[in-house]
């Protein structure tokens, strides 16, 4: 078993991810704001067991609905010691979204997901595609839905968004995307 980096090596990653695919590729045209604004909470959990994950992500649930908007936009809970298999980590979000109901957050807060080996159905595991939502560490992304609803008010076409994404990861291709992590 590979041994889990520092939580600070853990959120360098997280944030030369961020920079370099989420707001270098323009896959998510919000984020450069509230990265900008250092509105972002980064939050490296210890967990080793789904329910010890739970147990965090109530925490930072409650959390983010307690914040300021102005201070912390959203979260990434990072979570590299468990659900690292796709399979589970994705059978993982309906219980995220049962806590997101269970603490009467529905409306309020939303559960994004990446992964490492993140893989959209009908896609074979290596489609480039799936590189849109593929971080450094399974992450739960904690997001306010006024938040969003702002975000896609203000941004025209937000349905084409995704559609945008693969088309920038099909011509950026797998050797465009492993050269996104080669050091400066």
């Amino acid at each position: 078993m590979t041994p889990i980096p520092s939580a600070e090596d853990i959120v360098k990653a997280t944030k030369t991810w961020l920079e370099r695919a989420v707001i270098g590729l323009d896959l998510c045209p919000f984020a450069k704001s509230v990265h900008l604004k250092d509105q972002i909470r980064y939050t490296v959990s210890e967990a080793t067991t789904p329910e010890d994950l739970l147990e965090h992500l109530v925490i930072e649930l409650r959390a983010i609905a307690a914040a300021d908007p102005e201070e912390v936009e959203t979260t990434l809970l990072i979570h590299p010691g468990v659900l690292v298999d796709f399979l589970d980590y994705n059978d993982f979000l309906d219980v995220a979204d049962t806590a997101v109901a269970e603490l009467g957050l529905e409306g309020e807060i939303q559960v994004a997901s990446f992964h490492p080996r993140y893989q959209f159905a009908g896609t074979a595991p290596e489609d480039i595609e799936n590189y849109t939502n593929r971080s450094p560490y399974p992450i739960l992304h904690l997001l306010r839905e006024a938040s969003v609803e702002r975000a896609v008010a203000s941004f025209p076409e937000t349905e084409r968004i995704y559609e945008k994404n693969i088309e920038t990861l099909r011509r950026l291709g797998h050797e465009g995307w492993r050269r996104l992590w080669v050091a400066d």
